[in-house]
Protein backbone atom coordinates (compact mmCIF):
# COMPACT_ATOMS: atom_id res chain seq x y z
CA UNK A 1 0.00 0.00 0.00
CA UNK A 2 0.86 3.80 -0.61
CA UNK A 3 0.42 7.37 -0.11
CA UNK A 4 -2.20 7.05 -2.61
CA UNK A 5 -4.21 5.14 -0.55
CA UNK A 6 -5.36 7.68 1.83
CA UNK A 7 -7.47 9.89 -0.36
CA UNK A 8 -7.17 13.67 -0.23
CA UNK A 9 -8.52 15.42 2.93
CA UNK A 10 -8.92 19.32 4.31
CA UNK A 11 -6.09 20.00 6.56
CA UNK A 12 -7.85 22.31 9.32
CA UNK A 13 -6.71 25.99 9.12
CA UNK A 14 -3.66 27.32 10.83
CA UNK A 15 -1.62 29.78 11.86
CA UNK A 16 1.22 28.16 13.54
CA UNK A 17 2.43 24.61 13.42
CA UNK A 18 4.69 21.98 15.34
CA UNK A 19 6.41 19.68 12.74
CA UNK A 20 7.96 16.39 13.96
CA UNK A 21 11.04 15.20 11.85
CA UNK A 22 12.14 11.47 12.78
CA UNK A 23 15.46 9.70 12.61
CA UNK A 24 13.95 7.68 9.48
CA UNK A 25 13.77 10.61 7.37
CA UNK A 26 16.99 12.32 8.53
CA UNK A 27 19.40 9.26 8.16
CA UNK A 28 21.99 8.62 5.60
CA UNK A 29 21.84 4.90 4.74
CA UNK A 30 26.08 4.39 5.09
CA UNK A 31 25.72 6.42 8.70
CA UNK A 32 25.09 10.22 9.20
CA UNK A 33 22.32 12.54 7.49
CA UNK A 34 20.74 13.19 4.33
CA UNK A 35 18.75 16.06 3.21
CA UNK A 36 17.07 13.46 0.62
CA UNK A 37 13.98 13.50 2.70
CA UNK A 38 14.43 16.96 4.87
CA UNK A 39 15.06 19.19 1.41
CA UNK A 40 10.88 18.75 0.87
CA UNK A 41 10.14 19.15 4.20
CA UNK A 42 12.18 22.19 4.74
CA UNK A 43 10.12 23.25 1.27
CA UNK A 44 7.00 22.79 3.52
CA UNK A 45 8.30 25.34 6.22
CA UNK A 46 9.51 27.71 3.55
CA UNK A 47 6.24 28.18 1.61
CA UNK A 48 4.23 28.11 5.05
CA UNK A 49 6.14 30.87 6.16
CA UNK A 50 6.04 32.98 2.98
CA UNK A 51 2.31 32.74 3.59
CA UNK A 52 2.76 33.99 7.09
CA UNK A 53 2.50 30.85 9.27
CA UNK A 54 4.91 30.37 11.69
CA UNK A 55 6.50 26.21 12.19
CA UNK A 56 8.56 25.10 14.79
CA UNK A 57 10.60 21.87 13.56
CA UNK A 58 11.06 19.15 16.54
CA UNK A 59 14.22 17.20 14.82
CA UNK A 60 15.54 13.87 15.86
CA UNK A 61 18.59 12.74 13.86
CA UNK A 62 21.63 13.00 16.17
CA UNK A 63 22.70 10.27 17.28
CA UNK A 64 22.68 9.16 13.88
CA UNK A 65 24.75 12.07 12.50
CA UNK A 66 27.09 11.20 15.90
CA UNK A 67 28.03 7.74 14.68
CA UNK A 68 29.39 9.37 11.45
CA UNK A 69 31.34 11.15 13.16
CA UNK A 70 32.60 7.93 15.54
CA UNK A 71 31.79 4.73 13.45
CA UNK A 72 33.89 2.67 15.91
CA UNK A 73 31.33 4.57 18.83
CA UNK A 74 27.70 2.38 17.13
CA UNK A 75 30.08 -1.04 17.04
CA UNK A 76 30.26 -1.35 20.82
CA UNK A 77 26.53 -2.06 22.52
CA UNK A 78 24.25 0.64 22.43
CA UNK A 79 24.27 2.14 26.19
CA UNK A 80 22.34 5.30 27.60
CA UNK A 81 26.26 6.83 28.17
CA UNK A 82 27.16 6.41 24.41
CA UNK A 83 23.75 7.33 22.73
CA UNK A 84 24.21 10.67 24.95
CA UNK A 85 28.07 11.41 23.70
CA UNK A 86 26.47 10.35 19.99
CA UNK A 87 23.63 12.93 20.13
CA UNK A 88 26.48 15.56 21.79
CA UNK A 89 28.60 15.32 18.70
CA UNK A 90 25.98 14.95 15.87
CA UNK A 91 23.67 18.01 17.12
CA UNK A 92 25.67 20.67 15.68
CA UNK A 93 25.46 18.64 12.20
CA UNK A 94 22.04 18.27 12.99
CA UNK A 95 21.25 22.15 12.53
CA UNK A 96 23.78 22.60 9.95
CA UNK A 97 21.79 19.73 8.12
CA UNK A 98 18.55 22.63 8.61
CA UNK A 99 20.11 25.89 8.63
CA UNK A 100 21.18 25.25 4.88
CA UNK A 101 17.87 25.06 3.52
CA UNK A 102 17.09 28.55 5.12
CA UNK A 103 17.78 31.97 4.63
CA UNK A 104 16.53 32.91 7.62
CA UNK A 105 18.36 32.16 11.17
CA UNK A 106 17.80 28.27 12.26
CA UNK A 107 17.58 28.51 16.02
CA UNK A 108 18.82 25.34 17.98
CA UNK A 109 16.87 24.47 21.06
CA UNK A 110 17.45 21.83 23.19
CA UNK A 111 14.20 20.61 25.64
CA UNK A 112 14.26 17.72 28.32
CA UNK A 113 10.75 16.58 29.62
CA UNK A 114 11.41 18.09 32.50
CA UNK A 115 11.90 22.06 31.45
CA UNK A 116 8.61 21.29 30.72
CA UNK A 117 7.17 19.65 33.95
CA UNK A 118 8.50 22.50 35.80
CA UNK A 119 6.46 25.60 35.84
CA UNK A 120 9.44 28.27 35.62
CA UNK A 121 11.60 26.40 33.23
CA UNK A 122 7.92 26.02 31.07
CA UNK A 123 7.43 29.42 30.99
CA UNK A 124 11.33 30.31 30.05
CA UNK A 125 10.92 27.70 27.09
CA UNK A 126 7.53 29.19 25.76
CA UNK A 127 8.86 32.22 26.29
CA UNK A 128 12.23 31.92 24.02
CA UNK A 129 10.43 30.00 21.36
CA UNK A 130 7.50 32.86 20.94
CA UNK A 131 10.27 35.49 20.99
CA UNK A 132 12.13 33.65 18.02
CA UNK A 133 9.01 32.90 16.12
CA UNK A 134 8.57 36.98 16.66
CA UNK A 135 12.34 37.45 14.80
CA UNK A 136 11.44 35.48 12.03
CA UNK A 137 14.17 32.41 13.12
CA UNK A 138 13.13 28.76 12.19
CA UNK A 139 13.74 27.14 15.72
CA UNK A 140 14.73 23.40 15.52
CA UNK A 141 13.59 22.04 18.97
CA UNK A 142 15.16 18.31 19.76
CA UNK A 143 15.58 16.23 23.07
CA UNK A 144 18.41 17.61 25.19
CA UNK A 145 19.75 13.79 24.67
CA UNK A 146 23.23 14.53 26.09
CA UNK A 147 21.89 14.55 29.69
CA UNK A 148 17.51 13.40 29.38
CA UNK A 149 18.28 9.49 29.94
CA UNK A 150 14.31 8.88 30.21
CA UNK A 151 14.01 10.30 26.75
CA UNK A 152 16.95 8.19 25.05
CA UNK A 153 15.55 5.26 26.18
CA UNK A 154 11.92 5.63 25.54
CA UNK A 155 12.56 7.84 22.50
CA UNK A 156 10.13 10.38 23.79
CA UNK A 157 10.51 12.81 20.45
CA UNK A 158 6.59 12.56 19.40
CA UNK A 159 5.18 13.14 22.95
CA UNK A 160 7.91 16.10 23.07
CA UNK A 161 6.25 17.29 19.70
CA UNK A 162 3.23 17.66 21.27
CA UNK A 163 4.29 18.95 24.24
CA UNK A 164 6.11 22.09 22.13
CA UNK A 165 2.73 22.10 20.14
CA UNK A 166 0.65 23.36 23.33
CA UNK A 167 4.11 25.16 24.61
CA UNK A 168 3.67 27.63 21.75
CA UNK A 169 -0.25 27.60 21.20
CA UNK A 170 0.15 25.80 17.79
CA UNK A 171 -2.85 25.27 15.73
CA UNK A 172 -1.74 21.83 14.66
CA UNK A 173 1.23 19.46 15.25
CA UNK A 174 2.42 17.61 11.49
CA UNK A 175 4.10 14.26 12.63
CA UNK A 176 5.89 13.45 9.13
CA UNK A 177 6.61 9.36 9.34
CA UNK A 178 7.93 6.56 7.08
CA UNK A 179 4.64 5.40 6.52
CA UNK A 180 1.89 7.08 4.63
CA UNK A 181 -0.43 6.74 7.80
CA UNK A 182 -2.43 4.50 10.49
CA UNK A 183 -3.89 1.56 8.93
CA UNK A 184 -6.15 -0.95 10.49
CA UNK A 185 -3.17 -3.65 10.38
CA UNK A 186 0.32 -3.85 9.41
CA UNK A 187 -0.11 -2.94 6.02
CA UNK A 188 3.17 -5.47 5.16
CA UNK A 189 1.56 -8.68 6.78
CA UNK A 190 -2.04 -8.10 6.97
CA UNK A 191 -3.21 -8.12 3.30
CA UNK A 192 -7.28 -6.95 4.53
CA UNK A 193 -5.29 -3.96 6.16
CA UNK A 194 -7.31 -0.61 5.17
CA UNK A 195 -6.20 3.11 5.41
CA UNK A 196 -7.45 4.75 8.25
CA UNK A 197 -7.82 8.49 6.95
CA UNK A 198 -9.84 10.24 10.16
CA UNK A 199 -9.67 9.45 13.86
CA UNK A 200 -12.03 11.38 16.64
CA UNK A 201 -10.28 9.72 19.69
CA UNK A 202 -7.56 7.87 20.37
CA UNK A 203 -8.91 4.84 21.91
CA UNK A 204 -7.55 1.50 23.07
CA UNK A 205 -9.03 -0.31 20.03
CA UNK A 206 -6.81 2.65 17.53
CA UNK A 207 -3.88 1.86 19.41
CA UNK A 208 -4.24 -1.94 18.75
CA UNK A 209 -3.70 -0.61 14.94
CA UNK A 210 -0.47 0.69 16.12
CA UNK A 211 2.78 -1.29 14.53
CA UNK A 212 6.08 -1.34 16.76
CA UNK A 213 8.66 1.23 16.73
CA UNK A 214 10.88 1.39 13.39
CA UNK A 215 14.85 0.27 13.00
CA UNK A 216 16.27 3.62 13.03
CA UNK A 217 13.84 5.38 15.18
CA UNK A 218 12.96 4.74 18.75
CA UNK A 219 8.97 5.99 18.15
CA UNK A 220 6.66 3.71 16.31
CA UNK A 221 3.21 4.75 14.85
CA UNK A 222 2.06 3.99 18.75
CA UNK A 223 4.00 6.75 20.28
CA UNK A 224 2.78 8.90 17.10
CA UNK A 225 -1.04 8.42 18.24
CA UNK A 226 0.02 9.12 21.85
CA UNK A 227 1.64 12.30 21.03
CA UNK A 228 -1.59 12.72 19.21
CA UNK A 229 -3.91 12.08 21.89
CA UNK A 230 -1.81 14.24 23.75
CA UNK A 231 -2.09 17.43 21.55
CA UNK A 232 -6.19 16.65 20.92
CA UNK A 233 -6.78 17.12 24.55
CA UNK A 234 -5.18 20.58 23.84
CA UNK A 235 -7.07 21.28 21.37
CA UNK A 236 -4.54 20.69 18.65
CA UNK A 237 -5.20 18.43 15.61
CA UNK A 238 -3.19 15.96 14.63
CA UNK A 239 -1.71 15.06 10.76
CA UNK A 240 0.17 12.00 10.41
CA UNK A 241 1.63 11.60 6.72
CA UNK A 242 4.69 10.25 5.22
CA UNK A 243 7.29 12.27 4.82
CA UNK A 244 8.87 10.43 2.04
CA UNK A 245 6.48 11.26 -0.44
CA UNK A 246 7.13 14.40 -1.84
CA UNK A 247 3.33 14.44 -3.49
CA UNK A 248 2.08 13.95 0.01
CA UNK A 249 4.44 16.99 1.72
CA UNK A 250 3.47 19.40 -1.31
CA UNK A 251 0.08 18.70 -1.12
CA UNK A 252 0.10 19.89 2.71
CA UNK A 253 1.04 22.97 1.42
CA UNK A 254 -2.11 23.63 -0.51
CA UNK A 255 -4.59 22.57 2.42
CA UNK A 256 -4.60 19.06 1.79
CA UNK A 257 -3.77 15.83 3.75
CA UNK A 258 -2.67 12.37 2.20
CA UNK A 259 -2.94 10.28 5.46
CA UNK A 260 -4.59 10.27 8.99
CA UNK A 261 -5.56 12.86 10.73
CA UNK A 262 -6.58 13.01 14.71
CA UNK A 263 -9.10 15.84 15.23
CA UNK A 264 -8.74 18.02 18.24
CA UNK A 265 -10.98 17.59 21.31
CA UNK A 266 -12.44 21.16 21.89
CA UNK A 267 -10.91 24.00 20.81
CA UNK A 268 -7.17 24.88 21.41
CA UNK A 269 -8.39 28.40 23.64
CA UNK A 270 -10.85 26.52 25.47
CA UNK A 271 -8.59 23.63 26.37
CA UNK A 272 -5.70 25.96 27.57
CA UNK A 273 -8.27 28.59 29.85
CA UNK A 274 -9.57 25.39 31.60
CA UNK A 275 -6.58 24.31 32.73
CA UNK A 276 -5.96 28.17 33.85
CA UNK A 277 -9.50 27.91 35.82
CA UNK A 278 -8.89 24.54 37.87
CA UNK A 279 -4.87 24.79 38.52
CA UNK A 280 -4.26 25.60 42.10
CA UNK A 281 -3.54 29.08 42.73
CA UNK A 282 -0.23 29.61 44.43
CA UNK A 283 -0.83 33.40 45.07
CA UNK A 284 -2.81 36.58 44.71
CA UNK A 285 -2.37 40.07 42.99
CA UNK A 286 -5.00 42.74 44.20
CA UNK A 287 -5.73 45.21 41.32
CA UNK A 288 -7.30 48.69 41.27
CA UNK A 289 -10.46 49.78 38.80
CA UNK A 290 -8.36 50.79 35.67
CA UNK A 291 -6.70 47.45 35.53
CA UNK A 292 -9.85 45.96 36.06
CA UNK A 293 -11.38 47.59 33.01
CA UNK A 294 -7.83 47.05 31.02
CA UNK A 295 -8.47 43.59 31.56
CA UNK A 296 -12.24 42.63 30.96
CA UNK A 297 -11.22 44.76 27.54
CA UNK A 298 -8.78 41.89 26.57
CA UNK A 299 -5.73 43.26 27.94
CA UNK A 300 -2.80 41.92 29.32
CA UNK A 301 -2.00 43.11 33.50
CA UNK A 302 0.68 45.31 33.64
CA UNK A 303 2.50 46.12 37.07
CA UNK A 304 0.96 49.72 37.30
CA UNK A 305 -2.71 48.16 38.04
CA UNK A 306 -1.49 45.93 40.89
CA UNK A 307 -1.77 47.33 44.38
CA UNK A 308 -0.63 44.22 46.55
CA UNK A 309 0.58 41.26 45.83
CA UNK A 310 0.04 37.70 48.78
CA UNK A 311 1.79 34.53 48.39
CA UNK A 312 5.01 32.65 47.65
CA UNK A 313 4.51 31.98 44.19
CA UNK A 314 7.24 31.41 41.39
CA UNK A 315 7.15 32.43 37.84
CA UNK A 316 4.81 30.35 35.70
CA UNK A 317 2.71 29.24 38.63
CA UNK A 318 -1.04 30.04 38.29
CA UNK A 319 -2.27 33.38 40.51
CA UNK A 320 -5.61 34.68 41.07
CA UNK A 321 -6.17 38.29 40.27
CA UNK A 322 -8.50 39.60 42.67
CA UNK A 323 -10.85 43.44 42.20
CA UNK A 324 -10.43 46.16 45.39
CA UNK A 325 -13.63 44.48 46.84
CA UNK A 326 -11.50 41.38 47.27
CA UNK A 327 -14.07 39.39 44.21
CA UNK A 328 -11.68 36.73 41.59
CA UNK A 329 -12.06 38.53 38.17
CA UNK A 330 -9.20 36.30 36.67
CA UNK A 331 -6.51 34.12 36.96
CA UNK A 332 -3.64 33.36 34.83
CA UNK A 333 0.54 32.56 34.75
CA UNK A 334 3.07 34.95 36.67
CA UNK A 335 5.69 36.44 34.51
CA UNK A 336 7.56 37.42 37.89
CA UNK A 337 7.83 35.66 41.19
CA UNK A 338 5.99 37.15 44.20
CA UNK A 339 9.05 39.00 45.49
CA UNK A 340 9.69 40.52 42.14
CA UNK A 341 6.17 41.47 41.64
CA UNK A 342 6.03 43.45 45.00
CA UNK A 343 8.78 45.39 43.91
CA UNK A 344 7.41 46.09 40.65
CA UNK A 345 4.24 46.83 41.55
CA UNK A 346 2.53 49.78 40.69
CA UNK A 347 5.55 51.15 38.90
CA UNK A 348 5.37 51.50 35.00
CA UNK A 349 6.54 48.17 32.35
CA UNK A 350 9.27 50.65 30.92
CA UNK A 351 10.69 50.70 34.74
CA UNK A 352 10.98 46.77 35.11
CA UNK A 353 14.43 46.48 34.40
CA UNK A 354 15.99 49.68 36.12
CA UNK A 355 14.20 48.12 39.21
CA UNK A 356 14.70 43.92 39.02
CA UNK A 357 17.74 44.74 36.48
CA UNK A 358 15.94 42.14 34.06
CA UNK A 359 12.69 41.80 32.30
CA UNK A 360 11.03 38.72 31.00
CA UNK A 361 8.19 40.75 29.55
CA UNK A 362 5.96 44.38 30.20
CA UNK A 363 3.40 42.57 31.67
CA UNK A 364 2.63 40.35 35.11
CA UNK A 365 0.39 38.30 33.34
CA UNK A 366 0.29 38.21 29.88
CA UNK A 367 -3.41 38.31 28.18
CA UNK A 368 -2.75 34.97 26.38
CA UNK A 369 -1.86 33.27 30.09
CA UNK A 370 -5.02 34.72 31.98
CA UNK A 371 -8.48 33.72 31.80
CA UNK A 372 -11.26 36.27 33.00
CA UNK A 373 -14.12 34.78 35.54
CA UNK A 374 -17.30 36.15 36.54
CA UNK A 375 -17.07 37.13 40.25
CA UNK A 376 -19.97 35.04 41.42
CA UNK A 377 -19.87 32.12 39.78
CA UNK A 378 -16.50 31.94 38.36
CA UNK A 379 -17.06 31.06 34.88
CA UNK A 380 -14.38 31.92 32.38
CA UNK A 381 -15.15 34.71 29.83
CA UNK A 382 -13.95 35.76 26.62
CA UNK A 383 -12.50 39.39 25.86
CA UNK A 384 -16.22 40.59 24.58
CA UNK A 385 -17.65 39.48 28.52
CA UNK A 386 -19.19 36.37 26.66
CA UNK A 387 -19.08 33.07 28.23
CA UNK A 388 -16.90 30.09 27.23
CA UNK A 389 -17.98 26.81 28.79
Amino acid sequence: MDTQAFLPQVLPAWKRAVLKVGSSLLAAEGGGLSPRFALGLAQLVLESRQAGREVVIVSSGAVAAGRAILPRAGDAAPTIAAKQALAALGQAQLIALWQRFFDAPVAQVLLTHDDLRDRRRYLNARSALLELLRLGAVPVVNENDTVAVDELKLGDNDNLAAAVASLVDADLLLIATDIAGLYSGHPGRDPAARPVARIEAVTPAVLAMAGDAGALGTGGMRTKLEAAAKAATAGISTALFSGRDGAAVAALGQGRLHGTLVSAQGSRLRARKQWLRHAPAAGVLQIDEGACAALLRGASLLPGGVRAVAGDFRRGDVIEVRAADGSVLARGQAQYNAQDAARIAGRHSREIEAVLGFRYDEAMIHRDDLVLLQAAGQTPIDSNGETTA
